[in-house]
């Protein structure tokens, strides 16, 4: 939509509508209209202060069932705009289907890095959800150089022992076994460098299971609570940093009955992990 098109009255109205899911008030219209009437903000300024108002940040945009996994997806990329900076990133399951530079990096990671290797299982052997024609082994991205490892990520053989500053496990964890989950982890261990991060983010079976009382993919293999994954990353040599929760739930765990209006609505991160749809944790090695 070309707002340049429509008179400036109507072009604040829409801006309203579609950003804050209202039409415009007395106060706003007269602010921006005499803002654009006089030059001092051109059209898309006024969009931008909209965007950055706090109504935007804390209006309820996202509603019903089809907007929960859009919510989930832009609070997962505040989590990763919070991973510590590193050099060298193993990014486990990190392969994007819209994305060829990786999930990371089209999530918001924002440092420069050295090396990022997405370690991801070949097309032929991902669920059918997951499937896609493998693109280039290495792209180059503003950040630094993606290179692409299609192989499970319980196998890291080949990067060398206490080489890596960052691991990351996005909406991974939860797509192998248990048993494969303390390989990955024994894993991940084994090439970071002490002090080095792992990150992980995974649904919250304590929610989820409000949710529906089958797994939320099916490709999923396990889905975890807050004190199974903590235990998990503490017994392979971690220490949690820092522990939130993604996309609150509070009513829906109080009352056992899941409200997803209430879920998709709380879009960030929280400090209450057992309550959120999303656990995050960042934990060092030690």
């Amino acid at each position: 939509m070309d707002l340049r098109l429509f008179p400036s009255e109507v072009m604040i109205d829409l801006t309203y509508r579609i950003l804050l899911d209202r039409g415009v008030d007395e106060a706003g219209l007269r602010t921006y209209l005499a803002k654009t009437m006089s030059g001092s903000f051109d059209r898309q300024e006024v969009v931008q202060w909209v965007l950055g108002s706090s109504e935007f940040e804390t209006h309820r945009h996202f509603r019903g069932r089809s907007s929960l996994t859009p919510s989930i997806n832009a609070s997962r990329c505040r989590f990763v705009r919070t991973l510590p900076r590193a050099r060298q990133i193993v990014d486990l399951g990190g392969l994007s289907l819209s994305d060829e530079r990786g999930a990371l990096v089209a999530a918001g990671y924002p440092y420069e890095f050295d090396r990022l290797v997405v370690v991801d299982l070949p097309s032929e052997e991902r669920h059918e959800l997951y499937r896609l024609d493998e693109g280039p082994s290495v792209v180059e991205t503003h950040l630094g150089p993606v290179t692409y490892r299609y192989s499970s990520m319980t196998d890291l053989s080949g990067i060398a022992d206490g080489s890596i500053d960052l691991v990351y496990s996005g909406q991974s964890i939860e797509h192998v076994t248990r048993a494969d989950a303390e390989i990955v982890l024994g894993e991940a261990r084994r090439v970071l460098r002490p002090g080095g991060h792992l990150a992980v983010d995974t649904p919250n079976r304590r929610i989820t299971r409000l949710y529906s009382e089958e797994f939320t993919d099916p490709d999923h293999k396990h889905e975890y609570t807050w004190a199974e994954l903590r235990e998990l990353v503490e017994r392979h040599g971690f220490s949690v940093v820092e522990s939130k929760g993604l996309n609150y739930a509070g009513r829906s765990a109080a009352s056992r009955t899941f409200d997803i209006d209430e879920v998709a609505g709380n879009c960030g991160i929280y400090s209450e992990v057992d309550d959120c749809y999303v656990l995050a944790v960042t934990a060092r090695r030690e």
